[in-house]
Order: C-alpha cells, then sequence, then structure tokens
C-alpha cells in the first residue's frame, strides 16, 4: 500500500502553506497589538522568560523544586491575566494573538506524535480522488448504492455474481493481486463497479489510476515525443507504476502498431510486477481477438479474469 509519490509532496506543501499562512496571521496580529500596547509586547518577554527560569528550576536540584514552580506557575498565571485584560480593553478577544490551526490535533503538522492524523489521511484520499482521473464519478458511484433492481430478473444473478467478486478484491486488494477484463454492452455497470473498486481502494490509501484507453496511449504518445527534446516529465510512468490501473473503454481507440505495442508494455509490465489491472470493455471475445495481437489476447484470456455483464442498457432504463 502507498499513496503517489505526487499526491503525498502535494498535500505535504498544502499543509506546509498553511502552517505558514496562519503563522503570518498570527504575526501581523502581534504586530497590530504590540503597536497600541508596548505592555503587551513586554507582558510577551517575560512570559518567554518564565520558560527559561522553569528550567533553570529544575537545574537547581530537587531541594525547594516545587516551590520555586509554583512561584514561576504563579508569575506566568498572573502575566496571562494581565495580558487578557489589557486585549480586551483594547477591543479584542483574549485569543486574538494566539496561532490558529486548521486541525487543532495535530497543529497542522499531519500527524499526532506518530500517528498519521485523520486530516492528513482525508486530504490524501481527496487527492487521490483527484489523480484518479474520476473524480466526479467517485461522488456518485460507490459498492453501497449498486442496485441489482435495475437489471432483468434472469441477469440480476449474474450481476449479484459480479458484484461479489469485484467487492471481494477490493476487500483482499493486498493478497490478492488479481486482473480483470470486465465485458459486455453499453450502460451495463461495468463503469459504476469499476469506479466502486477504485473508491473503496483510494480510501485504504492506495494509489489509483483511472483512464480511457485512447486517452492513456495519447499519453505513451506524447511521451515518445517529449523524449526527443530531452523533457524527462513522463506522462505513462503512473500506467506502469500505481497501485491498481483501471483502462475503460479499450477498443474505442484507433488501433496502430503504437497504441499495440503501448497496450503488451502496460499488461506485460504490470503483470510482470503483479500490479493488478481492470479492463472494461464493450467487445466480445470474438472481437478483440480479431482485434489484437495473440500476444495480448493470450495474456487477456490468460493471465485475467473474465466477468461479463449482461442486460440491457440500465443507464437509458433510469431514465424512462
Amino acid at each position: 500500500m502507498g499513496y503517489s509519490r505526487k499526491n503525498v509532496t502535494a498535500v505535504y506543501e498544502e499543509f506546509e502553506r498553511r502552517r505558514n499562512e496562519n503563522k503570518a496571521i498570527r504575526d501581523d496580529r502581534l504586530f497590530e497589538v504590540y503597536s497600541r500596547s508596548p505592555e503587551i509586547k513586554e507582558i510577551d518577554k517575560a512570559l518567554s522568560r518564565v520558560g527559561l527560569e522553569i528550567f533553570g528550576a529544575t537545574m537547581q536540584g530537587k531541594a525547594g523544586l516545587k516551590e520555586r514552580l509554583q512561584d514561576l506557575r504563579e508569575k506566568n498565571e498572573a502575566l496571562q491575566k494581565r495580558r487578557a485584560e489589557l486585549l480586551c480593553d483594547l477591543g479584542y478577544d483574549a485569543d486574538y494573538t494566539d496561532l490558529r490551526y486548521d486541525c487543532p490535533l495535530c497543529q497542522d503538522t499531519g500527524y499526532e506524535g506518530a500517528k498519521m492524523c485523520s486530516c492528513l489521511k482525508n486530504a490524501l484520499t481527496l487527492k487521490g480522488y483527484e489523480s484518479s482521473g474520476i473524480s466526479n464519478l467517485l461522488k456518485s458511484q460507490c459498492f453501497e448504492n449498486f442496485s441489482l433492481d435495475v437489471y432483468p430478473q434472469e441477469c440480476q444473478e449474474v450481476m449479484k455474481h459480479n458484484y461479489k467478486k469485484l467487492h471481494k478484491f477490493a476487500d483482499n486488494f493486498e493478497e490478492n493481486k488479481e486482473f480483470f477484463l470486465l465485458a459486455g454492452g453499453t450502460g451495463l455497470g461495468k463503469t459504476h463497479l469499476s469506479t466502486s473498486v477504485a473508491k473503496s481502494l483510494i480510501e485504504k490509501g492506495y494509489d489509483v489510476v483511472y483512464e480511457l484507453a485512447q486517452n492513456i496511449f495519447s499519453d505513451f504518445d506524447k511521451d515518445r515525443f517529449r523524449d526527443r527534446f530531452g523533457d524527462t516529465d513522463s506522462l505513462s510512468e503512473k500506467y506502469l507504476e500505481c497501485d491498481l490501473l483501471i483502462i475503460d473503454d479499450l477498443g474505442t481507440e484507433i488501433i496502430t502498431n503504437s497504441t499495440v505495442s503501448y497496450l503488451y508494455n502496460i499488461i506485460n509490465t504490470r503483470i510482470n510486477k503483479r500490479l493488478p489491472i481492470i479492463i472494461s470493455t464493450n467487445l466480445n471475445a470474438k472481437e478483440i481477438k480479431s482485434m489484437y495481437h495473440e500476444r495480448i489476447t493470450s495474456r487477456l484470456f490468460g493471465e485475467f479474469t473474465l466477468v461479463k455483464f449482461e442486460g440491457t442498457d440500465i443507464r437509458r432504463k433510469k431514465l424512462t
């Protein structure tokens, strides 16, 4: 399991930006208050010295330590009380110059001790949605709202089986490195179930990429030309390295020697690395074999689990 390095970097930079903004706000407020009340500035200096005095008191030995610390505690409380009174006299809240945090639990560091804070997990999940390529679909499609009722009675058993198979794959992703070929006509639920898998895994911290076949091959094409000009930023690397790759609408792309080569590279590389793929297509087995080279079809029908989708276009049915 691993969040995308690019996503982690982006989220950490956002947390740092947030901390810096909050510190800047605090500093501006201190400058404002100090300009109106030199006494508050002197109190803050005195409060800083109390910390050093506490350290000094502990270095003097145990004898009389309790009393020394009690005196310093009372001094600190008196300074804090006077500071709050002065702020209120100026029309400010007592905590006006306190450093504010978007997340008080971790103080915007992303960690509570050694434990990742829930705010960082949420930020990484949202970034995972964004980078997956299907952020809008993830808002509306998940295992929980997949309904068998929209399918004809005779297809429900097959679709129930498909649902359980893909749900189990998502639940046991770390142990079961499987490859799936989702095949069937338009509007039969392939996108809903593959999106559900993506959502489930992103929320667990896995790096998922979901993209149309034609866009994937376009990125490989762009990389080939970019390399000629020394541009090292790869558009296609994510398709070979992510924890789960979902290729949508295989067969809608223009078939060329290049696209066939790219597809073989993706499938072969990820099989060798045991990095799962879900491929969805409207093609049947005969059409797939007629369109793609035998070295590709042998892997699709040898290494992948075929999941057939049956019924009539449920998207169209929902509109009637």
